[in-house]
C-alpha cells in the first residue's frame, strides 16, 4: 500500500512545500560545508559528510508524492547491488581498481562502509530521475533512458573523485584514479538503471535534479581550491 508523506506531516507550510525547504537545507548545507572545509577546519567539516549523506537521502524520501513498493525495491536493489559490487572492488581490484574506504562513513562490513550503498542509490536515482525527464522530451526507450542514467551518474563520479581522494574518503593506490573506475561506474550504474526501468520507475521526483547540481558545484568548488 503506498504512503503518502504528506499526510503523516503537521499542516504547515514547511512541511506542505518540501521542495523549496529542500533546496534551501541542501544549499545550506552544501555552502556552508564548503566553505568550512574550503578555508577553514577541514577535519571538523569532512566529520559531518555521513551526517549530510544521510540528510540527503530523507531530502529525496520527502520530495516523493508517495512511498511505495517500487520505490522499496529500487532502494533494496540500488543499496545491495552498490554494497556488493564494492565489497568486490575492495577485496579484490576485479572492479573499480585498487582502493580502500576511510573512516568518513562509519561503520563498514569487509572493508565498504554502510553508507556507501545509500550514496550508490542518491546518485544513481537522482540520475535516474534527471534521464526520465530527458526521455520524455526526446524520446528515448528503456535502454536509452538507462544509458542516460549511467552517463549521468559516471560523469558525477568523475566530478567527485578528486575531491573524494583529497579529503581522505577513499584511498587509491598511488594516490592515481584508474580509468578502469570509471568504466566499472558506468556498468554498475547502468545495471542499477535497467533496473529502475523495469520496475517503471516514473519521474516523480523534482528535488533530484537541483540535489545533483549543488553538488557538483560543491565538488567542482572544493576541487578548485583543495590543495
Amino acid at each position: 500500500m503506498p504512503i503518502n508523506l504528506q499526510s503523516f506531516l503537521p499542516n504547515y507550510a514547511f512541511f506542505r512545500n518540501p521542495l523549496k525547504w529542500s533546496i534551501f537545507l541542501a544549499l545550506l548545507v552544501h555552502v556552508s560545508g564548503a566553505i568550512g572545509i574550503g578555508f577553514f577546519n577541514r577535519q571538523f567539516f569532512v566529520g559531518f559528510t555521513a551526517l549530510n549523506l544521510f540528510l540527503m537521502f530523507l531530502l529525496l524520501l520527502w520530495n516523493e508524492a508517495e512511498l511505495n513498493s517500487k520505490l522499496l525495491k529500487a532502494f533494496l536493489f540500488a543499496f545491495f547491488v552498490g554494497i556488493l559490487t564494492e565489497i568486490v572492488g575492495v577485496n579484490t581490484g576485479m572492479l573499480f581498481g585498487s582502493y580502500h574506504y576511510g573512516s568518513v562513513f562509519g561503520e563498514k562490513i569487509k572493508g565498504v562502509p554502510i553508507l556507501i550503498g545509500l550514496n550508490w542509490f542518491c546518485i544513481v536515482y537522482a540520475s535516474h530521475q534527471i534521464a526520465l525527464s530527458l526521455s520524455i522530451k526526446f524520446k528515448f526507450n528503456w535502454v536509452g533512458t538507462s544509458l542516460t542514467t549511467s552517463t549521468i551518474a559516471t560523469i558525477f563520479d568523475w566530478i567527485m573523485e578528486p575531491v573524494a581522494l583529497k579529503l581522505g574518503f577513499w584511498h587509491w593506490q598511488d594516490n592515481e584514479i584508474p580509468i578502469f573506475n570509471y568504466m566499472s561506474w558506468f556498468g554498475v550504474s547502468f545495471l542499477v538503471a535497467l533496473f529502475f526501468s523495469w520496475l517503471g520507475i516514473k519521474k516523480t521526483n523534482r528535488f533530484a535534479l537541483y540535489l545533483l547540481l549543488i553538488q557538483v558545484v560543491f565538488f567542482v568548488f572544493l576541487n578548485l581550491f583543495l590543495s
